[in-house]
């Protein structure tokens, strides 16, 4: 098999099945703050990113989830990096919008979402924080979403969104929404996922759209051979991982696991204990 990594498709762009997650440069260690400040002392500037950026793009891992809004010197890095190498790398970026139902705030999110495409982002997925707020389970609709769908497109981006809530994907689906892909926390031991793993298994495999899986380690509660395992052996050929490390090492373990979970062999790393 190759050593680069598989691909799936999302409205008709080509992205890695392997997303880099960002919590871990960016300072949501979701385990403590003396964690989080831990990394932000640690990724304090364009030159610290890089490395790691370099080590995820030796396997072919060439796109980024994050809310780009706030790490400019992670943009700055990405540039940089994409000039170094030749290659492009895919941004998914998830910034929060203000989803107020008055004109100052249709503006204002028109305004984040225009900053995206500005940045370089390809996709376009309002973060959890304010796409649930529109989700009524009532009426089982997902209230004025096709506002923000439609600023997307016109700003050139592909549209998508994140949730906390499963029932969301599956609104979604049944109204037709103009959204590429989805983005679902999904990890083996449960954690954050309001739902048993099962249903939210099989929310995934009845989507209509690739979903982008989010925290397969559970922020680190368990260890990598575990949770990316039961992610990779768990979703569709079609869907993707997000996978956060902290060094570049971490990050071609985490690679090294991940393509041994797809040739069914045993990863080359070194022993635990």
């Amino acid at each position: 098999m190759s050593d680069l990594f598989p691909r799936t498709t999302v409205g008709g762009v080509s992205v890695s099945r392997m997303i880099i997650g960002t919590n871990w440069l960016l300072g949501f260690s979701h385990q403590s703050p003396s964690a989080d400040a831990m990394i932000k002392r640690s990724y304090d500037a364009k030159e610290r990113f890089i490395p790691l950026l370099e080590a995820y793009l030796e396997h072919g891992v060439d796109t980024i989830m994050g809310p780009f809004g706030w790490a400019p010197e992670l943009v700055d890095a990405i540039k940089e990096t994409e000039q170094k190498q030749g290659k492009k790398i895919i941004m998914v970026e998830t910034p929060v919008v203000n989803m107020d139902d008055t004109p100052e705030a249709r503006r204002e999110a028109e305004a984040t979402i225009k900053a995206c495409a500005e940045r370089g982002a390809t996709f376009c997925l309002t973060h959890q924080a304010s796409t649930d707020q529109l989700v009524d389970k009532n009426k089982r609709e997902i209230t004025r979403i096709g506002d923000y769908t439609s600023m997307m497109r016109d700003a050139g981006l592909i549209p998508g969104l994140s949730t906390h809530v499963p029932d969301t994907i599956t609104y979604c689906d049944e109204h037709g929404y103009d959204v590429e892909t989805y983005i679902q926390i999904y990890n083996a031991l449960g954690f954050m996922m309001p739902l048993e793993i099962e249903l939210i298994s099989r929310i995934i495999h009845s989507a209509k759209k690739p979903v982008m899986t989010i925290k397969p380690m559970a922020a680190g509660r368990c260890t990598p051979y575990v949770g990316l395992n039961f992610s990779w052996h768990t979703i569709r050929d079609c869907d993707m991982v997000t996978v956060g490390a902290y060094s570049p090492d971490e990050a071609r373990e985490d690679i090294e696991i991940s393509l041994a979970a797809f040739e069914g062999r045993f990863p080359t790393m070194g022993m635990l204990g």
